[in-house]
């Protein structure tokens, strides 16, 4: 008999790469973690990992099983969430991904809500600015900035019309003038961010409907985008960001908006999951929790708040 564990197992060191880095996920010796794939692979009478001294892979009769051993998770998974939740009271691990900015500046106080409305689940909250991967990541559900065009997950909507906006600090303003065309933001320093392990550097607009892109310099970057609003906020240039990220920071002076006749790249907020039998009672309420949010947020274009 398959046991859960070998197979949870055997699933998160495909992910992993190694017995070691899956054991001490799991808490085990790296013994007993090969014991379990070895146990599994007998079980399944075929060799799911090719092992030599300096490598593992998953061989083709792996391959093969790895998208069926992760259905198999996953539906086990949705059983124990609807057995655990009774009567609206939910129960067990939920394990959030979000971005480093949106998580510190508005998650918080939301999933701190969320928590007080179900005090028996547990939440795990992972920020990052690195793209988490929903298949091999040890999380339920991710929340992600960008388009969502891979069809191998399911991408719930949170605020679908979201933009980046150009912001910048009063003081930045008073020292180094207000930029009055996109081409005038070459002369300015620019804020980076790390995004998909590069700076990203070059600002799109659309003017007229016309597309203009603009390739920027700065002395500060970071993989943080949470520092990035910080230096901002600072006076120590103009960034570029998701406009959920500085709203706030708009409204109480702390930064203005620029050049509000050009328009930010479009950048939706989703909830990703990996397939629908991963719609938990967690996810689904957790879901509806931060789509109410983010729609109670002021969401006018930045022409009409700029006052500029």
């Amino acid at each position: 008999m398959i046991r859960f564990d070998d197979l949870q197992l055997f699933v998160r060191t495909a992910a992993l790469g190694s017995f070691s880095a899956a054991a001490r996920e799991a808490d085990l010796l790296p013994g007993q973690a090969s014991a379990a794939i070895k146990r599994l692979e007998r079980e399944l009478d075929t060799r799911l990992f090719a092992r030599s001294t300096r490598s593992l892979r998953l061989t083709a009769a792996g391959e093969q099983y790895l998208p069926h051993a992760r259905e198999a998770l996953a539906a086990l998974h949705e059983g124990r969430e609807r057995l655990l939740s009774d009567g609206g009271r939910l129960r067990g691990l939920l394990q959030i991904a979000a971005p480093s900015d949106l998580g510190r500046n508005l998650l918080l106080p939301w999933i701190g809500d969320f928590r007080r409305a179900h005090p028996q689940l547990q939440v795990r909250l992972r920020l990052s600015d690195h793209v988490t991967d929903v298949f091999r990541d040890p999380v339920d559900v991710a929340i992600r900035y960008g388009r969502i065009d891979d069809a191998s997950f399911v991408a719930l909507p949170l605020a679908p019309d979201n933009r980046r906006v150009l912001v910048a600090a009063p003081a930045y303003l008073r020292d180094r003038g207000r930029p009055t065309t996109v081409d005038e933001l070459a002369a300015h320093d620019a804020l980076l961010y790390q995004l998909g392990g590069r700076p990203y550097d070059r600002w799109a607009f659309t003017i007229g409907g016309q597309r203009h892109v603009v390739r920027m310099r700065g002395t500060l970057t970071s993989d943080d985008a949470d520092v990035v609003r910080r230096w901002a906020v600072a006076g120590e240039g103009i960034a570029y960001k998701s406009w959920l990220d500085v709203q706030a920071d708009v409204d109480a002076g702390r930064l203005e908006l620029l050049l509000p006749g050009a328009i930010g790249e479009s950048t939706p907020l989703s909830l990703i999951c990996p397939h629908r039998r991963q719609f938990s009672p967690a996810v689904r309420l957790l879901h509806h929790l931060l789509r109410e949010h983010c729609a109670a947020l002021p969401a006018a274009p930045p022409s009409k708040r700029s006052g500029h």
